[in-house]
Protein backbone atom coordinates (compact mmCIF):
# COMPACT_ATOMS: atom_id res chain seq x y z
CA UNK A 1 0.00 0.00 0.00
CA UNK A 2 1.49 3.32 -0.99
CA UNK A 3 1.24 6.40 1.16
CA UNK A 4 0.60 9.93 -0.11
CA UNK A 5 4.32 10.65 0.42
CA UNK A 6 5.21 7.70 -1.84
CA UNK A 7 2.85 9.04 -4.49
CA UNK A 8 4.44 12.50 -4.46
CA UNK A 9 7.89 11.01 -5.11
CA UNK A 10 6.76 8.76 -7.94
CA UNK A 11 6.27 9.90 -11.51
CA UNK A 12 2.83 11.24 -12.37
CA UNK A 13 0.43 8.81 -14.01
CA UNK A 14 0.59 8.93 -17.83
CA UNK A 15 -2.64 10.03 -19.53
CA UNK A 16 -3.40 10.37 -23.24
CA UNK A 17 -5.86 13.08 -24.32
CA UNK A 18 -7.23 12.91 -27.87
CA UNK A 19 -9.16 15.76 -29.50
CA UNK A 20 -8.99 17.34 -32.95
CA UNK A 21 -9.54 20.83 -31.51
CA UNK A 22 -6.31 22.43 -30.27
CA UNK A 23 -8.08 24.75 -27.76
CA UNK A 24 -9.75 21.73 -26.11
CA UNK A 25 -6.43 19.87 -25.94
CA UNK A 26 -4.82 22.90 -24.30
CA UNK A 27 -7.63 23.30 -21.75
CA UNK A 28 -7.61 19.60 -20.84
CA UNK A 29 -3.81 19.53 -20.69
CA UNK A 30 -3.77 22.54 -18.38
CA UNK A 31 -6.46 21.03 -16.13
CA UNK A 32 -4.77 17.62 -15.91
CA UNK A 33 -1.13 18.70 -16.15
CA UNK A 34 -0.70 19.50 -12.47
CA UNK A 35 -1.70 15.95 -11.50
CA UNK A 36 -0.78 13.76 -14.50
CA UNK A 37 1.83 13.37 -17.19
CA UNK A 38 -0.31 14.41 -20.15
CA UNK A 39 0.37 13.45 -23.77
CA UNK A 40 -1.93 14.83 -26.46
CA UNK A 41 -2.98 13.64 -29.90
CA UNK A 42 -5.06 15.46 -32.52
CA UNK A 43 -6.40 12.35 -34.28
CA UNK A 44 -7.21 8.69 -33.72
CA UNK A 45 -4.29 7.79 -35.98
CA UNK A 46 -1.83 9.85 -33.95
CA UNK A 47 -3.25 8.37 -30.73
CA UNK A 48 -2.76 4.82 -32.00
CA UNK A 49 0.85 5.65 -32.84
CA UNK A 50 1.41 7.01 -29.32
CA UNK A 51 -0.29 4.00 -27.71
CA UNK A 52 2.29 1.72 -29.34
CA UNK A 53 5.14 3.86 -27.99
CA UNK A 54 4.09 4.30 -24.35
CA UNK A 55 1.91 2.75 -21.66
CA UNK A 56 -0.91 5.03 -20.53
CA UNK A 57 -3.15 4.45 -17.54
CA UNK A 58 -6.04 6.48 -18.96
CA UNK A 59 -7.13 7.69 -22.38
CA UNK A 60 -9.54 10.63 -22.63
CA UNK A 61 -10.95 10.82 -26.13
CA UNK A 62 -13.31 13.14 -27.98
CA UNK A 63 -16.08 11.35 -29.84
CA UNK A 64 -16.35 13.12 -33.19
CA UNK A 65 -13.07 13.75 -34.99
CA UNK A 66 -12.11 13.86 -38.67
CA UNK A 67 -10.46 10.65 -39.84
CA UNK A 68 -12.02 8.34 -37.25
CA UNK A 69 -14.32 8.62 -34.29
CA UNK A 70 -13.28 8.34 -30.67
CA UNK A 71 -15.61 5.46 -29.88
CA UNK A 72 -13.94 3.25 -32.50
CA UNK A 73 -10.52 4.20 -31.12
CA UNK A 74 -11.64 3.28 -27.60
CA UNK A 75 -13.02 -0.08 -28.78
CA UNK A 76 -9.63 -0.89 -30.37
CA UNK A 77 -7.83 0.39 -27.26
CA UNK A 78 -9.88 -1.94 -25.07
CA UNK A 79 -8.82 -4.91 -27.18
CA UNK A 80 -5.12 -4.04 -27.24
CA UNK A 81 -4.69 -2.40 -23.82
CA UNK A 82 -7.38 -3.92 -21.58
CA UNK A 83 -6.12 -2.37 -18.32
CA UNK A 84 -5.97 1.17 -19.71
CA UNK A 85 -9.11 2.99 -18.61
CA UNK A 86 -11.21 4.73 -21.26
CA UNK A 87 -13.11 8.03 -20.95
CA UNK A 88 -15.20 9.37 -23.83
CA UNK A 89 -15.95 13.09 -24.17
CA UNK A 90 -19.02 13.83 -26.27
CA UNK A 91 -21.45 16.61 -27.05
CA UNK A 92 -24.35 14.17 -26.97
CA UNK A 93 -25.01 10.60 -25.92
CA UNK A 94 -27.65 8.81 -27.96
CA UNK A 95 -29.10 5.61 -26.44
CA UNK A 96 -27.48 3.37 -29.08
CA UNK A 97 -24.12 5.07 -28.49
CA UNK A 98 -24.46 4.53 -24.76
CA UNK A 99 -25.15 0.85 -25.36
CA UNK A 100 -22.10 0.54 -27.63
CA UNK A 101 -19.92 2.39 -25.11
CA UNK A 102 -20.85 -0.12 -22.42
CA UNK A 103 -20.77 -3.28 -24.54
CA UNK A 104 -17.87 -2.66 -26.90
CA UNK A 105 -15.61 0.01 -25.42
CA UNK A 106 -16.21 -0.83 -21.74
CA UNK A 107 -15.85 2.85 -20.88
CA UNK A 108 -14.83 3.85 -17.40
CA UNK A 109 -16.96 6.95 -17.87
CA UNK A 110 -18.33 9.31 -20.47
CA UNK A 111 -18.36 13.07 -19.97
CA UNK A 112 -20.79 15.41 -21.70
CA UNK A 113 -19.55 18.69 -23.17
CA UNK A 114 -19.00 21.23 -21.88
CA UNK A 115 -16.99 19.21 -19.37
CA UNK A 116 -16.49 20.86 -15.97
CA UNK A 117 -12.72 20.66 -15.45
CA UNK A 118 -13.00 19.51 -11.83
CA UNK A 119 -15.21 16.64 -13.05
CA UNK A 120 -12.59 15.77 -15.69
CA UNK A 121 -9.77 15.69 -13.15
CA UNK A 122 -11.81 13.60 -10.69
CA UNK A 123 -12.82 11.12 -13.42
CA UNK A 124 -9.21 10.69 -14.59
CA UNK A 125 -7.97 10.27 -10.98
CA UNK A 126 -10.59 7.57 -10.35
CA UNK A 127 -9.78 5.88 -13.67
CA UNK A 128 -6.04 5.84 -12.85
CA UNK A 129 -6.80 4.25 -9.46
CA UNK A 130 -8.91 1.57 -11.14
CA UNK A 131 -6.11 0.94 -13.64
CA UNK A 132 -3.71 0.34 -10.75
CA UNK A 133 -6.16 -2.02 -9.03
CA UNK A 134 -6.80 -4.08 -12.17
CA UNK A 135 -3.27 -4.06 -13.60
CA UNK A 136 -1.50 -5.04 -10.36
CA UNK A 137 -3.11 -8.52 -10.06
CA UNK A 138 -2.41 -9.16 -13.75
CA UNK A 139 1.24 -8.17 -13.35
CA UNK A 140 1.62 -10.33 -10.23
CA UNK A 141 0.00 -13.38 -11.83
Amino acid sequence: MSTPADKSRSAPDPVLVVDDETPMLEIFQQALGGVFEVTTAKSAREAEFLLRKKNFKVIVCDHLMPGGNGMSLLVRAREEYPHMQRILVTGYMKPEMLLRSVNEAALFRYLLKPVPLDELVTAVQEAARLHDQTAAPAAAG
